[in-house]
């Protein structure tokens, strides 16, 4: 059960990092309660998205990258190198976004404040039982963030009867903000890291569905809370009257809400986003480079694996230190990103129809599969209009 709940959090809060912040209230500047379509878009995909990766990985025993393999030989490490370099250069954003809440807190220079996040990530994944120490972390942050949320919206009153009815109901249907928040959600490697975890915590084989089910659940709705919360915070601002600041207008929100104060729990709900998805990052990208059984605890990648992690961080950490966000890089990265969903997702779909890799007893749900493909051909031509327009940008 704690594994369970260690990959729910896990998950969510590699979710919940500095894009999803700022989407989330750019987009509701943008739409106002129309945006409450777009989150209920974005839960539906995710509760597909995750009961199947959850499940097909911890059921077959095998991480995402070996399922593939299985598949079709070499497979696998394609899926690594979009899922490493996507995850790589996102973290990136994530070290920054730990600098830029060091920058709000204390006024320190953002690179300052990266290098402090990246020794922070570091000490987390290398003291002793590293997975429960980054589990409780990353617990704690969340709840923080909710409770923080929680008052933002007690001392505001959202149109909250509007935002239900044009959840269900929009007047506008903007598909941009569905693609772009589906992808900052389910996308690159949030979509393993709840399953890979489990597999870390010894969880396999289809006694572990309860678990499955209540971890994959658990974790979308903490993401999905606290999205809406922040959604409606926004909402509650522009009810006012007041614009958002288009340069940092989830910091806005909190600013108009409370002051000073307000700012202060800003760089809080930012810092937390930001650490949690430096290390929901980093342990999902580190994962994909483990080829070797799992009952194998002296396989050569359990020797390098803190190695490995030391590169991911400080790599990370010094390119934003020395370079700065590279921001055209990012959009490329993040328009490729795009694509790994639905390529992974019919990956494993195909995967759960082969006996040899789910074992003779198994037999997936028809439901799941046929929820799994509607979002695989949805965010496949998402990805290939996102891909066009990350590329053009840079022309």
């Amino acid at each position: 059960m704690n594994v369970a709940m260690g990959a729910a959090f896990l998950m969510a809060m590699s979710a919940v990092g500095p894009g999803f912040l700022t989407q989330t209230a750019a987009f509701t500047g943008q739409l106002g309660a129309d945006f409450g379509f777009a989150i209920l878009v974005c839960i539906l995909v995710d509760i597909g998205v995750q009961l199947n990766i959850w499940r097909i990985i911890v059921i077959s025993g095998k991480k995402a990258q070996t399922i593939a393999n299985d598949l079709v030989p070499g497979l696998g490490f394609l899926l690594t190198v979009l899922i490493v370099i996507g995850g790589l250069t996102f973290n990136i954003g994530n070290v920054g976004g730990v600098g830029l809440s060091f920058n709000v807190l204390f006024g320190m220079t953002p690179e300052n404040g990266a290098l402090i996040g990246g020794i922070i990530a570091l000490v987390i994944f290398l003291v002793r039982h590293a997975l429960t120490v980054m589990d409780r972390t990353v617990q704690v942050l969340a709840v923080i963030t909710v409770l923080l949320l929680v008052y933002i919206l007690a001392v505001n009153a959202p149109p909250a009867g509007e935002a239900i009815t044009r959840s269900f109901v929009p007047t506008t249907l903007d598909f941009y903000s569905i693609v772009t928040i589906v992808g900052g959600t389910v996308g690159g490697y949030i979509s393993f890291s709840g399953g890979h975890r489990l597999l870390e915590g010894g969880l396999r084989g289809k006694e572990s569905i309860p678990y499955i089910n209540r971890g994959a659940l658990t974790g979308i709705s903490v993401a999905s809370v606290v999205r809406i919360m922040l959604f409606l915070a926004a909402l509650a601002v522009i009810a006012d009257g007041y614009k958002l600041n288009p340069l940092n207008p989830a910091a806005s929100i909190f600013q108009h809400s409370a002051g000073d104060f307000g700012y202060k729990f800003f760089g809080i709900i930012l810092f937390a986003a930001s650490l949690t998805s430096v290390l929901g990052s980093t342990f999902t990208s580190v994962s994909f480079l483990d080829y070797s059984k799992s009952e194998d605890n002296n396989s050569i990648f359990k020797r390098i694996r803190p190695y490995l992690i030391i590169f991911f961080i400080i790599f990370s950490t010094a390119v934003f230190y020395f370079i700065g966000n590279p921001a055209k890089v990012l959009v490329v990265v993040g328009a490729i990103n795009g694509l790994i969903l639905p390529i992974a997702l019919a990956i494993l779909l195909i995967a759960a129809t082969r006996k040899k890799i789910m074992g003779k007893a198994y037999r997936h749900p028809l439901w799941l599969s046929i929820f799994g493909w509607i979002i695989v051909v949805f965010m496949a031509y998402a990805g290939i209009q996102s891909v066009i327009k990350g590329f053009s940008n840079l022309f």
